[in-house]
């Protein structure tokens, strides 16, 4: 069977069966995508799963869990053209990824497309969603849809070549939120970033609250502030954190969690260049947060 010239990487750990359900889906697509498993060291039955029922899907068996990293190395292995990103409780609908492929063949200067997301079985739109579409960014004559500078991870779709040149996502921070980093260093090396809702992804989240997840969204925030943004605004967000950590226990942990990496953010620190900053700025400002 011939593949299509994009890719899946699902980075997956421990989720053997909700897997298996983004698999199925994935391998039914028209588009017939090449799909790689990039496991982050699964201690469940993902390994045995994978090689009892899906054999034709190849998987990186990663020695110890690479958080979001580990999507860099799926990419690596794969020579496609285009990636998408699923995880292991999110895939495309059918065409979708076939008009990926149009669109970034269409914009050679197209770096990542942000899909529309549907979320669960009664495909609710999700928030983001309204949020990528009212980018005060707009449109570029050069870009279809518009510019934004963040996407979900599950609902995207890279040109490779960008995304390996914007050096992927950024080992420090793992996961939670890690997607405005990369958005920010594929603009800084004059790639588009672009919602497109005419490409459509479907995520099926578990129900219930993700234990933890806001401390770690609010401690790669200020992470992401102290490696590209300029350290006015990097030592207002850090003062913010500190007042919200006197009686916030998620703010407390985050601010901790972050302190405790400050030193490598500011070995790998490189601000933006002042167009994308500019962009950043607007999009702050539009969101009413710290200008």
């Amino acid at each position: 069977m011939e593949h299509a010239p994009v890719g899946v990487v699902i980075a997956t750990r421990n989720r053997s069966a909700g897997l298996a359900v983004t698999l199925r889906h994935l391998l039914d697509l028209p588009e017939h995508p090449e799909i790689v498993v990039a496991d982050n060291a699964s201690t469940d039955d993902t390994r045995a799963r994978l090689a009892r029922d899906f054999p034709q899907v190849r998987v990186l068996a990663l020695p110890s869990n690479r958080g979001a990293c580990a999507r860099t190395h799926g990419v690596r292995a794969l020579h496609t053209p285009y990636v998408a990103f699923s995880d292991d409780d999110s895939w495309w609908e059918p065409g979708a990824l076939a008009e990926a492929v149009r669109l970034l063949e269409r914009h050679p200067r197209l770096g990542l497309l942000a899909a529309r997301t549907l979320v669960g079985p009664e495909d609710e739109p999700d928030p983001l969603d309204k949020v990528l579409a009212d980018s005060p960014l707009g449109r570029a004559t050069d870009l279809p849809g518009t510019q934004v500078l963040g996407f979900l991870a599950c609902a995207a779709v890279t040109r490779r070549t960008a995304y390996l040149d914007a050096g992927g996502f950024h080992p420090l921070l793992f996961f939670g939120g890690e997607e405005t980093l990369l958005a920010y260093d594929l603009a800084a090396r004059g790639w588009g970033v672009t919602h497109c809702p005419e490409v459509v992804a479907h995520h099926h989240p578990a129900s219930g609250p993700r234990t933890g997840r806001g401390a770690l969204v609010r401690r790669n925030e200020l992470l992401t502030a102290w490696l590209r943004r300029p350290l006015p605004h990097a030592l207002a967000r850090t003062r913010a954190l500190a007042a919200d950590a006197r009686h916030d226990p998620d703010a407390r942990r985050a601010l901790r969690e972050a302190l405790h990496r400050l030193p490598r953010a500011l070995r790998a620190r490189h601000p933006l260049p002042p167009y994308v900053e500019r962009a950043v700025r607007e999009l702050d400002q539009d969101r009413g947060g710290t200008p």
